[in-house]
């Protein structure tokens, strides 16, 4: 298939691309560069540089190279700056989507796998969360992509546009190729592995009064090739639907922090601080529907896999991308 992917040039959608082109897709990857890079750029795929604010520009692009899909994952992720900015989230993750949709349904595009998160649940009634947990975000990142993904549902029943909706947990790991380099780093596993390397004199742990059996946060850890992997897999979906993507267990911020020493060989100093508001003790994911109904199944379960190929690419690329 030829698949647009947009926000290419970012880390998830980075890693689709190569993962498309080993699977003899055709992928074209449009970026606006604000937080992506142009080397994380697969060198086989075009690349288109432009903006989901130019709905113009997108029409035209589509009209011109006529996928047959769109992967999305062009948005500004987050959680922090959402609450001091909720204008710029609204306007990123649902006007410019909106731009989006609607050059589809003009070009006659008609499937698109959509990025979303486990920030649309907030906090868990119950674990683990499954597609039935009732939405409910608790800061505007959540309910900008909760927003999207209704509107997602009215343009299926309105346009036929089929949409596969995808929510992450905790997305970590690298490719050979490809890793995690944000231009404001808030990702545990990354912070952590930069103080490995000396990049960071030590990392925070934000609470460690939790209800957990180390006191710390607990988070469910998907590599990035098996959330790659979800998203090939939902190009073929037969419906639209939703689904959770996580690993189903749960590793807390100490247990991350001693496998990264562990596999680094090193000392990784901390500091501990106060929780953060809206931090729940636990997220951890029921992906029980992906795997019954697009037989979805997760190659890298060890906390420590997911950790290896991440300090393998932070030691090939230390400072990133350096652009």
């Amino acid at each position: 298939m030829k698949i647009l992917v947009v926000g290419g040039a970012g880390y998830i959608g980075s890693i689709c691309t190569e993962l498309l082109l080993d699977e003899g897709h055709e992928a074209i990857v449009f970026d606006n560069l604000g937080e992506g890079h142009r080397s994380a750029v697969d060198s086989r795929a075009r690349f288109i540089q432009g903006d989901l604010t130019e709905r113009e520009k997108i029409q035209a692009m589509l009209s011109s190279t006529r996928p047959e899909a769109v992967m999305h994952f062009a948005a500004s992720a987050l959680v922090g700056e959402s609450m001091r900015d909720p204008s710029k989230y609204f306007r990123n993750n649902i006007s410019n989507g909106l731009n989006l949709l609607d050059a589809m349904v003009t070009t006659h595009v008609e499937r698109i796998v959509f990025s979303s998160t486990c920030a649309i649940f907030g906090p868990p009634t119950r674990l683990p969360i499954d597609e039935t947990a009732p939405p409910r975000p608790i800061n505007p990142y959540g309910e900008s992509k909760l927003a999207f993904e209704r509107i997602l549902r009215w343009y299926d029943q309105i346009h036929s546009l089929k949409f596969v909706s995808l929510r992450y947990f905790n997305a970590a790991g690298a490719t050979g190729n490809f890793g995690e380099d944000h231009r404001l780093e808030t990702h545990l596993i990354p912070n952590v592995l930069k103080v490995a390397l000396g990049e960071k004199p030590h990392v925070e742990i934000y609470g460690t009064d939790y209800e957990t059996p180390d006191g710390t946060c607990i988070r469910d850890y998907i590599h990035i090739l098996d959330l790659a992997r979800a998203h090939i897999l939902a190009l073929e979906a037969a419906k639209s639907e939703f689904y959770n993507l996580g690993t189903g267990g749960g590793s807390s911020v100490r247990e991350v922090i001693a496998a990264c020493r562990k596999i680094a060989g090193r000392n990784i100093d901390t500091v501990e601080k106060p929780r953060r508001s809206g931090d729940p003790s636990r997220l951890i994911a029921s992906s029980e529907k992906i795997k019954n109904e697009l037989g979805w199944r997760p190659q890298f379960q060890s906390l420590e896999a997911i950790i290896e190929s991440a300090w393998k690419w932070h030691q090939k690329f230390p400072h990133g991308y350096g652009d």
